[in-house]
């Protein structure tokens, strides 16, 4: 396949978009901050860690400044949601007039945020259910399934037909709202609990009282979403949610290794965001409301 991308982000989720890409033929370039995580890439490309514990590496271009990029068709933005406004304005210099950035982020708002910069239509929304796992810098093991969602857009085919040749389940909807709130209720009710027991996301399936509060959090993140007019993608958000959390049963979620290394979370763009919705909506969201402070008072974000 003779395309090329810009990845922008350095972390598991674009390590892994990167090393699958790559394996169908296209050429990467991945745009990154994170100095031990792009060195690592540069000497030895993104590096993937197989069921069997061996190593596949997959050489991709490293760049640190926007100003370096080529002028780029298509980007996909893999970072961290309190770090899209920076992603935006890099993606100014280095995205084409014509091109299009494809946020696959977690939280809400990412599409907006780049929006405001790049223009409306220069952004695409998806969402996968895909993950990763950061061994180390440069080192992912992908966890998860392999599916991406997309919405609706004019210039989006030549970045689906990417995707589905670097081996994604790619489909495409036209409620972008259901396809962002359906993951929102999956990351509301895991992510923050994983990070505040410090366990894997099967363990939550494993303690009552865990599994309980994973249910009720996501019941009440399904409320908001219906008042807001919201249809999910699914019928039943509890059980959607243990489907996931046992899917992916022996990964650390993204939010848990932020807590662990000391990092910024994405709680405000998860949990904060619901609180906010439902104030908005009249929705009460007490559960929310307590996991959001209590992962900001451990992180101290």
């Amino acid at each position: 396949m003779n395309s090329s991308i810009l990845i922008v982000g350095s972390g598991a989720m674009a390590n892994m978009f990167a090393a699958r890409l790559v394996a169908a033929g296209v050429r990467v370039t991945i745009l990154g901050t994170w100095e031990d995580g792009l060195q690592a890439l540069r000497t030895g490309g993104v590096r993937v860690q197989r069921k069997d514990n061996k190593i596949d590496t997959f050489p991709v271009g490293v760049v640190d400044n926007p100003g370096d990029c080529e002028k780029v068709q298509y980007a996909l933005v893999l970072v961290k949601s309190w770090q899209t406004a920076r992603a935006a304005r890099q993606l100014a210099e280095c995205l084409l007039p014509e091109g299009l950035a494809l946020t696959l982020q977690n939280g809400l708002n990412n599409r907006q945020t780049l929006s405001d910069v790049l223009g409306i239509q220069r952004v695409a929304l998806g969402v996968t259910t895909s993950g990763a796992t950061l061994i180390e810098p440069g080192l992912v093991r992908p966890v998860g399934d392999e599916v991406v969602s997309l919405g609706v857009h004019s210039r989006l085919k030549p970045l689906a037909d990417m995707l589905r040749a670097a081996g994604f389940m790619v489909d495409t909807v036209t409620d972008t709202s259901a396809l962002l709130w359906g993951k929102l209720v999956i990351n509301a009710s895991i992510n923050p609990l994983t990070a505040l027991l410090r366990v894997p996301n099967g363990e939550l399936l494993k303690r009552s009282t865990a599994r309980n509060l994973m249910g009720v959090t996501a019941r009440e993140t399904a409320s908001v979403a219906v008042a807001r007019g919201i249809r999910l993608p699914y019928p039943d958000p509890v059980v959607a949610v243990e489907t996931i959390a046992r899917r992916t049963a022996e990964n650390y979620s993204s939010m848990l290794r932020d807590v662990m290394r000391g990092a910024p979370t994405e709680v405000d763009s998860i949990n904060g965001a619901i609180v906010n919705a439902g104030e908005i909506t009249k929705v009460p969201t007490p559960v929310n409301r307590t996991m959001w402070q209590l992962v900001k008072a451990m992180s101290n974000n």
